[in-house]
């Protein structure tokens, strides 16, 4: 299974663009800044993650106000066929109401 969620603040968005299909596309720039448990002891996690959001949901995507915390939950797949990197493709998000409780 591939899910991902997280959550993060948007810090970086494009405008909306169209696949040649006419799908609109959105893409942005996530942050995400935790402490989390890890063998008895707290660590410090942030990354930066490229998000992208297809169809219906692209134009709510691109309406979230920079720097408010949400909560993310899509996907991870390669940016392309023959690349390495990794993009976020979300599928749901939602005000984030516990920042505490940042991954699972």
């Amino acid at each position: 299974m591939n899910q991902f969620k997280v959550v993060a603040t948007v810090v970086e968005k494009s405008v909306l663009r169209y696949t040649p299909a006419g799908i609109p596309i959105a893409t942005a720039t996530l942050v995400h800044d935790s402490k989390q448990e890890q063998a008895g002891g707290q660590r410090q996690v942030e990354f930066e993650i490229p998000a992208i959001a297809a169809g219906e949901i692209s134009k709510r995507f691109l309406d979230i106000e920079l720097g408010a915390p949400m909560c993310f939950t899509g996907f991870l797949a390669r940016k392309n066929r023959n690349s390495k990197s990794i993009v976020f493709h979300v599928t749901e998000f939602e005000v984030a109401e516990n920042e505490t409780n940042l991954l699972d």
